[in-house]
């Protein structure tokens, strides 16, 4: 029903336009409120992949795959918040099996161009990076740097370790250390989170910059799925003002048309901020 008043609010705002161009920026309309992400999630075994998307995402996951399925065919989990999809891909860590590195590169380079994101999940103890630094820079590439979100696992087992629920000053002290270090490494685009799922540490701001570091489009479903309290209102300002921008842009796309007759390109620009601005609006209606 919300979704309904949400559309009607949208059309209403597009009044004025040829219909031609109410359609099309309809239908991209529709095409976000069902766009289904897809989030890839790697790290070597027990990084911590399961631990962290539980504690994160509050939707019911079914597998895609087939649990016995081969190396060419990682793990996928589909999420489902209400009439919102997210699919999560287990990818494989690099580095355990030198063997099997050469297929790791062939199954990255498939999956890459189809990811909307890659939380790289590094443990806070893990100091063997050599292949995981060849890694990024030989296979990622430039062309997909942009995509990848290093998070520093487990931290409450960085030394000194002290077994309470909080971490110590010198932990955070030491993941600090770490953070500069995988920066110097990996020379990422998007600045490294630490986390704790064990202490419920870090994760909060973890899943702002997961947010930041999604494509437009990404941003609003994905917020769909996370757990109440990780949609802070960073977040959500984050995902409405993409979910406006992303229309905008629609609008810009009709506008830059050839052969658009003048008058109508001039009714366009002149509707476009206040379609953005009613998007914003009506964003909690569709997510």
């Amino acid at each position: 029903m919300r979704n309904q008043e949400g559309m009607y609010s949208l059309q209403s705002s597009l009044t004025g336009l040829p219909e031609w161009v109410s359609e099309r920026v309809m239908q991209k309309i529709h095409q976000l409120t069902n766009y289904e992400p897809v989030i890839g999630i790697m790290g070597k075994t027990g990084a911590g992949k399961s631990s962290l998307c539980n504690a994160l995402f509050t939707g019911e996951v079914s597998p895609v795959s087939d649990v016995a399925a081969c190396t060419r065919n990682p793990l996928r989990f589909r999420l489902q918040v209400g009439e919102h999809y997210m699919t999560l891909v287990d990818l494989p860590g690099v580095g355990e099996s030198s063997s099997r590195d050469a297929e790791y590169t062939a199954l990255y380079r498939q999956q890459l161009p189809r990811l909307d994101l890659v939380l790289w999940l590094i443990k806070a103890d893990d100091r063997a990076l050599a292949v995981d630094e060849h890694f990024y820079h030989q296979v990622i590439g430039e062309s997909y740097r942009h995509k990848v979100l290093f998070v520093i696992s487990q931290s409450d087992k960085v030394e000194p370790t002290c077994g309470g629920e909080k971490l110590s000053i010198e932990q955070k002290q030491n993941i600090g250390r770490k953070i500069c270090l995988l920066h110097e490494l990996f020379q990422p685009v998007h600045p490294v989170c630490a986390i704790s799922v064990r202490a419920k540490w870090g994760l909060r701001v973890m899943a702002e910059r997961m947010i930041k570091c999604l494509p437009r489009e990404a941003s609003s479903p994905v917020v769909s799925q996370l757990k109440p309290s990780f949609r802070t209102p960073t977040v959500q300002k984050k995902a409405r003002d993409d979910f406006g921008e992303t229309i905008g842009t629609a609008l810009d796309a009709v506008s830059a048309l050839p052969l658009i007759p003048a008058p109508v390109r001039a009714v366009i620009r002149a509707v476009r901020d206040t379609v953005v601005s009613v998007a914003r609006t009506v964003w909690n209606f569709f997510f």
